[in-house]
């Protein structure tokens, strides 16, 4: 299989989600300051704002690697950690408090988290991370030249190798169910370019959509008898409720391949992934030239991980569990 082979063209073309606590909890501002360096600005400390929207592996990847890049600047900064919970609601009222706060700088982890921010405010810089596409979910002019306040790192990842990865485990699949939260409009994308490489392998496909994480287990339900395998992209929604798909999918023996390393690890049959830290530490190192070198998010174009970057991960457990053989995956990471 020629592994990998649409990422980077993908990404070319595509100029095309630390436990946190919730708002109102014991979320807080922190201080930092590190690097063998010493302050790359002497004299002033930065007050960051990270709006996370939920709790789940990968966000807190992507959280890890953005303060990782803070610290390995030497930067001295304050940071105010807040997790709105997946509630769109927490989500505005974060982003208040930020812009209420003044801060030099937010970065937004997630679509509806990076949204709200940017509603919020026209002034404060914003870095968004564990997003796919910043234009099409409306927070950019274009990923190429985003004209605002709005910048970031994408989490595109090849899903077109992740349906070949799937034909290759299960080779006599007819019917893929795909499943996704339809309150993410970036799941949209992923899910389109899901079909157009299943339309083009002439292998049938249906839509499964929740619409918040109470209906991921009734769902799953729904696809037992109809599907032969299922695909997850890297949904928040679906990557927070991991435990509960792969529970019902392994069950009934349906393989799941999934956008991410961390849905892996929680149950997902496998995936091409990117590296979430990586990701966030990319945000971070563009916070970093925000804050003090005077780059403007406006000219500074959406950054993504190379495909060379990405790793193909597997998890023996489920395989086990549903039947498949992994053994054939060269250069996979087994979990």
């Amino acid at each position: 299989m020629k592994r990998l082979k649409t990422l980077g063209a993908t990404l070319v073309t595509g100029a095309l989600a630390l436990a946190l606590t919730a708002c109102g909890g014991n979320g807080g501002r922190a201080e930092g300051s590190a690097g063998t360096s010493g302050s790359a600005d002497a004299g002033t400390t930065y007050s960051i704002g990270v709006l996370q929207l939920t709790e789940h592996a990968a966000l807190d990847a992507a959280n890890e690697g953005f303060v990782a890049a803070l610290d390995d600047s030497g930067i001295s900064y304050t940071i105010d950690q807040q997790n709105a919970q997946n509630d769109q609601s927490a989500c505005q009222t974060i982003a208040s408090k930020f812009v209420n706060d003044g801060d030099d700088l937010v970065l937004a982890i997630g679509t509806p988290a990076a949204q709200a921010m940017a509603g919020a405010t026209t002034d404060i810089p914003i870095l968004g991370t564990a997003i796919t596409d910043f234009a099409e979910s409306g927070l950019v002019e274009s990923n190429d030249a985003p004209g605002g306040n709005v910048t970031g790192s994408s989490d595109l990842t090849p899903v077109a190798d992740q349906i070949e990865l799937l034909q290759e485990l299960v080779p006599d699949v007819k019917t893929v169910g795909l499943l996704f939260c339809t309150a993410e409009s970036n799941s949209e994308v992923q899910i389109q370019m899901a079909e157009e490489a299943l339309d083009e392998a002439g292998i049938a496909h249906e839509r499964y959509t929740v619409s918040s994480s109470n209906e991921i287990q009734q769902v799953i339900e729904s696809m037992v008898g109809k599907v032969d395998a299922i695909y997850a992209p890297t949904d928040n929604t679906i990557a927070a409720g991991m435990s509960t798909v792969a529970m019902v999918a392994n069950e009934n023996k349906l393989p799941v391949i999934v956008g991410c390393d961390t849905m892996v690890e929680d149950g997902g049959l496998a995936s091409y992934s990117i590296n979430y830290y990586d990701l966030g530490y990319k945000a971070g190192e563009m916070a970093v030239k925000i804050l003090t070198e005077g780059a403007d998010p406006a000219d500074m174009p959406i950054e993504y991980l190379d495909a060379s970057e990405c790793q193909l991960i597997a998890n023996q457990a489920t395989a086990d569990e549903v039947g498949v053989d992994i053994s054939g995956l060269k250069d996979a990471e087994i979990v």
